[in-house]
Order: structure tokens, then C-alpha cells, then sequence
């Protein structure tokens, strides 16, 4: 049987750096609730990173990130805006509208699983009335949902129609390292310079055992967000094994090496797999995840061999998800039974 899956990133362990910096934080007597010093240094690091100041709030997995930051910025009969395939609305079991007493989330289109400036105004411009609930917030996810990516441009003018139209920024960042490390660019650049209020700030995907950072850079919309965390049952009691990680993670980049491998590995699957006969791509390639359309049978025998990954496109799309552990061996030999598998063409 496989040692290593695809169906995701959540299935790898925790990276050396992330388990070592626990380990060192488990020792002695500290303060509890965040009060330590590995929750500060982790809070300065990701300063750091995107070299602004902004309230950093660790919380024990992204839906609560997404939910008690979108919460956060809404009222109740106000509504988020967001892609038709977005986690908020496909993969949080309703998460954003408990938390926030019934904000609803409104679903737009766009190709490859990205807004457009046009479609967030166009949902703004709907319907003003008393009926309608008022649009407050526009989420973004980066990367997608569909292993696709905004560009900085691209992020400037949704920002700028967030700001034309009063409404929050909010982008679910849950791989956000993989497309830091995808596009090349600052962090500062896809985040509070094109307007983005908050990000939800993924960790567990990237190497942590546990943990993701709520970030504001609108800082005033931070005020009291540590009582939503209480209410909320995402106020850790022994902060530091949520904080310490990131610590291990951020010194040296290393966040950003476990992403630039998981997408390399991304790479090199798209590359196999895409040279099969009768294997269908469903999206490009950017981060470290290839969509597939693969007859039934195959994804039967495939599951048979011992591989794990998800069948939820239809009746044959399937993701391919690589992490910072995936090897070289992994790839080819999940391609190597992929192509014997595969029936023959006509």
C-alpha cells in the first residue's frame, strides 16, 4: 500500500521545523491564553512577513478563521460575496452564517474559481432595497479552491471595488504559502497593498500540526475580535503549541520551501498525468494541485492499489493534491499505475 496519498495536504504530518519548535516549547511552566513568548515571537515573525503592523489572533483550524473573521465583519442581515466553489460556502457545514447569526453568503461566478471586479459589483448593484440582505464583506480564496491563483493585478481591482462599494475583504488563505511561493511575489503584494482587510492565514496544510492565523491589517476592525475567539471555543488555553509552530515554520523561510516543494510536486504530477491517453484536464496548474477527469473504472482500480484521493467533480473529476512530503517516487509511481489503468484508446 502507498505510504503517501493525494487526496490532501491535510493527510501529511507535521514538518521537522514545525514538531521541533513544539518540542522546545514544551518545556517548563508558561503562561496560559496566548501570554507566552512564543505566541508573541510568532505574531512579530508574521509582522514580519508582511512587513506592516497588524493584530494576529491564532485559532485551531480554518473554519474557525473563516467563520469568526467573516462573523466579525458583518451583521446579521448583511451578506458575504464569494465564489460558487469557494470552502466558505462548499466545505464549512454552514460555519460563516451560524457565527454570524445568519449573514448569508451570496454565490457568483467566474472562470477557474475567481471573482471578477465586475461580478462583486454587480451583486452590490442587484438589489438596494430593505428585502435584500446588504452585502458587506467580499472573500476571496488564494489559491483556489480549483489549485488556480489570483494575480496582485487582479486582487488591486476586486480591492478597489471592495473600497468602491464600502464593503470588507476578506481572503481565505489557506494555502496562501503555495501561492506566495507560486507567483514570486512579496506577501505584502496579494494582501493589505491590494486592500485586503483580513486574512485567514492556513498553517496545517503547510507543515503545523494544528493552528491557522486570523490576520487584520484593517486593525480597527480587529477591536475585540479576541472576545469573538472566546465565545467562539478558539481561545487555547495552552497557546503556545499552536504558536510555537509557526515560529519553526517562519524563521528562514521555511514555510515557503515546504511550498515551493508541494508545488513542484503539483508540477510533476500535471506533467505525467497530462501525457496519458484519455486523461482529461479539468484546470490548469498553478499550486500543487492537478484536476482530473478520469474514467470510473480507473478511479476504482486506482482506490483498489491502495491510493487515496477525491472524487467529488462530477462523475469522474478527481483532485490530485501533493504536500511538503510528497516525493519525486510518490508522483511517478501513482502515474506509472495511472497510465497502466487507463484503457486503451480506441
Amino acid at each position: 500500500m502507498p505510504k503517501r496519498h493525494f487526496a490532501s495536504d491535510n493527510y501529511s504530518g507535521v514538518c521537522p521545523e514545525a514538531w521541533a519548535a513544539m518540542a522546545e516549547a514544551n518545556t517548563d511552566h508558561v503562561p496560559a491564553y496566548g501570554n507566552d513568548t512564543w505566541t508573541s515571537q510568532a505574531a512579530d515573525l508574521i509582522r514580519g512577513v508582511f512587513e506592516t503592523p497588524c493584530e494576529v489572533f491564532f485559532v485551531f483550524n480554518g473554519t474557525a478563521a473563516n467563520s469568526l473573521s467573516l462573523s466579525h465583519c458583518t451583521q446579521s442581515y448583511h451578506s458575504v460575496l464569494c465564489h460558487d466553489v469557494a470552502h466558505i460556502e462548499k466545505d464549512e457545514c454552514g460555519a460563516p452564517e451560524f457565527f454570524s447569526n445568519g449573514s448569508k453568503v451570496l454565490l457568483l461566478p467566474g472562470e477557474h474559481g475567481r471573482l471578477t471586479p465586475d461580478g462583486v459589483e454587480e451583486a452590490v448593484l442587484r438589489r438596494s432595497d430593505v428585502h435584500y440582505p446588504k452585502p458587506r464583506v467580499v472573500s476571496v480564496t488564494q489559491a483556489t479552491e480549483v489549485g488556480t491563483l489570483y494575480t496582485p493585478a487582479e486582487l488591486r481591482a476586486i480591492g478597489a471595488m471592495a473600497k468602491k462599494h464600502q464593503l470588507r475583504f476578506h481572503m481565505d488563505g489557506a494555502r496562501f504559502a503555495n501561492a506566495v511561493a507560486a507567483l514570486g511575489v512579496a506577501p505584502r503584494e496579494i494582501t493589505w497593498q491590494a486592500g485586503v482587510d483580513v486574512l485567514c492565514f492556513g498553517g496545517t496544510k503547510n507543515g503545523t500540526a494544528v493552528g491557522d492565523a486570523v490576520v487584520f491589517f484593517n486593525r480597527d476592525l480587529a477591536r475585540e475580535f479576541e472576545y469573538r475567539c472566546k465565545q467562539g471555543g478558539q481561545l487555547c488555553s495552552k497557546m503556545r503549541y499552536l504558536s510555537a509552530p509557526w515560529v519553526g515554520m517562519l524563521k528562514n523561510d521555511v514555510w515557503l520551501r515546504h511550498a515551493n516543494h508541494a508545488n513542484a510536486m503539483g508540477r510533476l504530477m500535471f506533467d505525467l498525468v497530462a501525457a496519458i491517453p484519455g486523461v482529461r484536464i479539468l484546470f490548469p496548474n498553478q499550486v500543487n494541485s492537478v484536476f482530473v477527469d478520469l474514467p470510473k473504472p480507473t478511479i476504482q482500480a486506482l482506490w483498489s492499489r491502495g491510493w487515496m484521493f477525491y472524487n467529488f467533480i462530477g462523475e469522474g473529476g478527481c483532485r490530485l493534491m501533493c504536500s511538503w512530503d510528497t516525493t519525486e517516487d510518490d508522483v511517478r509511481t501513482f502515474a506509472k499505475d495511472l497510465a497502466e489503468l487507463m484503457p486503451v484508446p480506441n
